[in-house]
């Protein structure tokens, strides 16, 4: 979710490819050999994953008018990374099944 968000304030165009719970693809296994989860973002033939870091790449690749982070300020940009990845935790969370 926050890979797109970004995506679209960026104004880039993307093509979304699902994957379905518990049946990996060849595709996400070759482009996240690690973590082997989603999400990852393919540039210019070359994966990147995790999603904070996919922001982050997306906010240095394509330039402003819209910056995602902070540029002038490490502290609001290290608090808009904290309120970030506490809603991937608690949206994670809600969507686990017992």
């Amino acid at each position: 979710m926050r890979v797109m968000v970004a995506l679209r304030l960026k104004g880039v165009e993307y093509e979304l490819l699902q994957e379905t719970m518990g049946k990996k693809s060849e595709l996400l296994l070759a482009s996240n050999p690690v973590h082997k989860k989603i999400p990852v973002l393919l540039h210019r033939g070359k994966p990147i994953s995790e999603s904070l870091v996919i922001v982050q790449y997306v906010d240095e690749v394509w330039p402003p008018p819209a910056s995602i982070l902070p540029r002038d300020d490490p502290y609001a940009a290290a608090i808009h990374r904290f309120w970030g990845q506490y809603i991937d935790d608690m949206v994670r969370s809600s969507c686990l099944i017992d």
